[in-house]
């Protein structure tokens, strides 16, 4: 039961949050807009899917963000922003979370979007039968019975998650988590159409078939050439939207987007826009046009520590150690980018790691030590190591890989053979396991170090380095308890890294892409969390 104080306090709470601004095109007073509201943008790669519970990587989710809403979203500067929540109320010890729903938002089939369908999508994320690679973060967010569910122990309708009534969506943790109302801004924890499920399978996420509840929905969906999206006019906030049309184009080169955005195919570029060698000319001749601000996200290679020979810790510490990030971010993506030697980002809330004891060496030191422990574990110049290194079809990514296969080559003899694979195809083998060394890259799902540090734990399915360790998990464990965290996470950062390098973290991401500048509305946020319903276009 909650006490007098608690329930004044999730009152004031609730009203706080129902006051807040919600998303919409927020248009400065004497601005004139075009008669034609339509937005072009990049897309990255070709999504795998579109169903919010099976989404991995950016290309998914940057499209789900306009076709769906969860309980809440994300604006400029990280604020939580309503969704189809309009407000909740929280226990004392933040392990009861109860959400008033709107009672206007609506499918795009117009029938309303209730707490039951907040409860299928949170149960078909856990379900095994979904199959779902981000079933974890269900666990990670402490939802009662998740993990239990996940490793097939429990019953689907255990879950910690009720509809109270049609328009009251609670969630009960196993543990206190005090920021689950942030992580509710990732698409796994959306909700989900049953019916249009049931009645189309695999298929549902078709045009013709895909029933959403975001300010847009599903046009045509032309493979490998576009995406386009129209006004949902049964979106709650239908009126506050301007933007009539976006086209999303899958567009993974980064000077094949810059030439299509110069040739004026685009209004907005991803998030991976410019071209390294165009940045420091676009400052100047259209500055602006370029849009730099820092991003929630590392950019590091997976080892596969279940592999060998990447089981020796003394072969990881050895190819981590022989990466120049300076020369990394200096020269090869050199717009911003922080070099990376702890895994979780600087600008996380309430947790800053120290350095590991390798960021204290100079690269001479670095790669001294890298050749000692790779002579350590047999390896030298006239018995090199060999191996395929995994890495999505991606101008910069190629750069990044050619850079790096050259250090290992000069520094430890190495040999590193470049295999490349479309997105799809990538995930597939990453998932599988099927390669020694692998590009990966996390942004951050919400703004809190466990979004990172979680990554490593044995039960994550995007643990894609395959790293096992039980002093690791307890750790994470035991920080999920702790009033003060950070402690806890430090000792993660110290083990993970530090002492058995089970990935090479490489740069802190910035977000860098081209704007037209009759594109208004845009706000940027640490996890590049972009909405369409709040952008419009300028008479030009």
């Amino acid at each position: 039961m909650k006490n007098t104080k608690t329930l004044l306090a999730s009152a004031i709470l609730a009203a706080s949050f129902g006051a807040m601004q919600v998303h919409a095109a927020d248009v400065p007073a004497g601005v004139k807009l075009a008669k034609e509201q339509v937005l072009a943008k990049g897309g990255e790669g070709e999504p795998a899917t579109l169903d919010p519970q099976k989404i991995q990587g950016t290309p998914g989710s940057l499209r789900a963000r306009d076709l769906f809403e969860g309980l809440y979203s994300e604006g400029k500067d990280g604020k939580l922003v309503p969704g189809v929540a309009k407000d909740y109320t929280v226990n004392k010890d933040n392990t009861v979370y109860t959400f008033n729903l709107r009672h206007d938002a609506k499918w795009s089939d117009g029938t309303p979007v209730t707490a039951e369908d907040f409860v299928y999508g949170f149960q078909r994320l856990v379900n095994p039968q979904t199959a779902s690679v981000y079933s974890w973060y269900a666990a990670l967010a402490g939802v009662k019975n998740a993990q239990n569910i996940i490793d097939g122990k429990d019953k689907v309708s255990s879950l910690g998650v009720k509809a109270l009534d049609k328009y009251t969506f609670q969630v009960t943790l196993d543990h206190s988590v005090p920021y689950f109302v942030k992580m509710t801004v990732n698409s796994s924890l959306f909700p989900a159409p049953k019916k249009t499920i049931e009645k189309w399978g695999e298929a549902w996420t078709k045009p013709g078939h895909l029933v959403s509840n975001g300010a847009y929905k599903l046009d045509k969906w032309i493979v490998n050439e576009k995406m386009v999206l129209v006004r949902n006019h049964d979106y709650w906030n239908d009126k506050k939207t301007v933007i009539n049309q976006v086209t999303v184009l899958p567009i993974k080169d980064a000077s094949v987007e810059f030439s299509r955005y110069q040739a004026g195919d685009l209004d907005i570029t991803s998030n991976s826009g410019i071209p390294t060698n165009r940045y420091k000319s676009l400052l100047k001749s259209t500055p602006k046009e370029v849009k730099v601000s820092p991003a929630l996200a590392t950019y590091y290679y997976d080892f596969n520590n279940q592999k060998p020979p990447f089981n020796d810790v003394r072969v990881r510490k050895a190819l981590s150690y022989a990466i120049d990030r300076t020369i990394i971010t200096k020269y090869v993506t050199g717009v911003g980018e922080i070099p990376a030697y702890s895994f979780t980002p600087p600008d996380v809330d309430g947790f800053k790691a120290k350095e590991p004891a390798y960021e204290k060496w100079t690269q001479a030191e670095r790669n001294k030590k890298a050749q000692a422990l790779l002579k350590e574990a047999g390896y030298d110049k006239s018995h090199p190591l060999s191996f395929n290194l995994l890495y999505n079809t991606d101008e910069n990514h190629k750069k990044i890989a050619i850079a790096i296969a050259s250090m290992w080559k000069t520094t430890l003899g190495v040999n590193a053979k470049l295999e490349n694979q479309e997105w799809k195809t990538f995930l597939d083998t990453r998932n599988l396991g099927n390669f020694g060394v692998s590009r990966d890259g996390w942004f951050g799902d919400y703004n809190e170090a466990s979004t990172f540090l979680d990554l490593f734990k044995s039960t994550n399915t995007s643990n894609n380095a395959h790293y096992k360790s039980a002093a690791y998990d307890k750790l994470m464990a035991q920080a999920a308890k702790a009033n003060d965290p950070a402690p806890f996470y430090q000792k993660a950062e110290d083990l993970v890294i530090d002492q058995d390098m089970a990935v090479a973290p490489i740069y802190q991401y910035t977000t860098k892409r081209l704007l037209k500048t009759y594109v208004g509305g845009y706000k940027p946020n640490l996890e590049d969390n972009l909405y369409t319903r709040d952008m419009y276009i300028i008479a030009h």
